[in-house]
């Protein structure tokens, strides 16, 4: 089996880390330290097109594919963890607008998140049901023209700075999953509001926020798909969503191995360079297998969504691989620069948090690992 990217793909992956290593990286370190959202950059990355990529040409978007979207993203996550998550949540919601929504719900959506004049959150989580949307309480209740919603959502990424978002919430009287339905709604919703902004551990230039839903009023016409299908119009969402976790991973182990590198080969111990001592040599190979191996799976994953194909068991092995791998890469960094590396100054120390949420949100590392059993037994 062989990959060949197209010259268009090539021109993108190109395109995506001039932008990176130039408007980017020089400034992550500050946007960390300062828990500052890159509004400007972000901005910018729409009129490149980088947040409406699989968004088709009719819409104002690239239409470049999953291929595509997923070499910007790993480029993107290189250079700024935090802006790619922003990145990865606006075109994750894009995606069941598409494939959802009433042409009314996608020429007034579509263009502005693929220009970049909006920006997208996705809501599922609620303080009980992560893993679990079946035990989700968040309720809208039918009242003719409209619907009332009330409760929250938890660990909302681009929560305060989203002009659209998509809520999976409770309709039906049924407790399981088929009692879910999805909605679109803008900030100016009556009875929406954002409640407390996360303290995280990592990704901390990305906007994380709580959700809050006091008898909101959502028109019928911001119903997403049939009422009922919530819990699919979600899984459908997650299956494209871990391809972006899966390339943020990449992006951010790559960046841990040059680092890696670029340490070993200017530290000196023992009078020579740490590059020769075979132990940091190990960790280096290990961390540059493991990135090649998580490369073929997220790729494979995207084409197979470029052609049409099922990609949920294909989706969830890129995700489980490459966050664990890219867990493991940050340890390596970490390790390689020995003290330095616990030292904020250094770039590893980012990495090394920003890389411990790649194997939680989306779905766990537990869940993909149920995800693909299921697949594969069924096949």
């Amino acid at each position: 089996m062989s990959f060949q990217l197209t010259s268009e793909q090539e021109m993108i992956r190109l395109m995506a880390r001039d932008f990176a290593r130039r408007e980017l990286e020089p400034f992550a370190g500050q946007w960390d330290r300062e828990k500052r959202f890159p509004a400007d950059a972000v901005g910018k990355m729409g009129g490149l097109g980088l947040m409406g990529m699989m968004i088709p040409a009719e819409y104002g978007g690239a239409g470049a594919g999953a291929v595509s979207y997923s070499l910007a993203l790993q480029e993107i996550a290189y250079a700024c963890a935090s802006t790619a998550v922003t990145m990865s949540v606006t075109n994750l919601s894009s995606d069941p607008i598409l494939q959802f929504g009433t042409g009314e719900q996608k020429s007034r959506y579509l263009t502005p998140l693929a220009r970049g004049e909006m920006l997208g959150a996705f809501a599922v989580t609620e303080p009980e049901a992560g893993s679990d949307p079946g035990s989700m309480t968040t309720r809208a209740e039918e009242r003719g023209d409209h619907y009332r919603v009330n409760g929250s959502k938890l660990f909302i990424t681009n929560g305060s700075r989203a002009d659209v978002v998509i809520l999976i919430t409770r309709t039906g009287s049924d407790k399981a999953n088929r009692g879910l339905s999805a909605f679109l709604l803008t900030r100016e919703t009556p009875g929406f509001t954002v409640g407390r902004s996360e303290e995280k551990m990592g990704l901390c230039a990305s906007d994380t926020v709580e959700l809050l839903f006091d008898d909101c009023r959502i028109p019928r016409e911001n119903l997403l798909g049939k009422e009922g299908s919530g819990f699919k119009i979600a899984m459908v969402a997650l299956d494209s969503g871990r391809i972006g976790i899966a390339s943020q991973s990449l992006g951010i182990a790559r960046a841990c191995l040059d680092e890696s590198i670029g340490y070993a080969k200017a530290r000196r111990q023992f009078g020579r360079s740490i590059a020769s001592f075979q132990a940091i040599q190990w960790m280096i190979a290990d961390t540059a297998a493991e990135i090649e191996a998580a490369a073929w799976l997220t790729l494979a994953a995207a084409d197979r969504k470029d052609q049409g194909l099922p990609f949920t068991k294909e989706a969830s092995m890129a995700k489980l691989f490459a966050s664990e791998m890219a867990n493991r890469a940050a340890y390596r960094a970490v390790q390689v620069h020995g003290g330095y590396g616990y030292m904020k100054e250094y770039k590893v120390e980012r990495l090394y948090r920003d890389a411990r949420v790649t194997s939680i949100y989306e779905g766990t590392s537990e869940v993909q690992r149920i995800v693909i059993a299921r697949e594969v037994m069924q096949e």
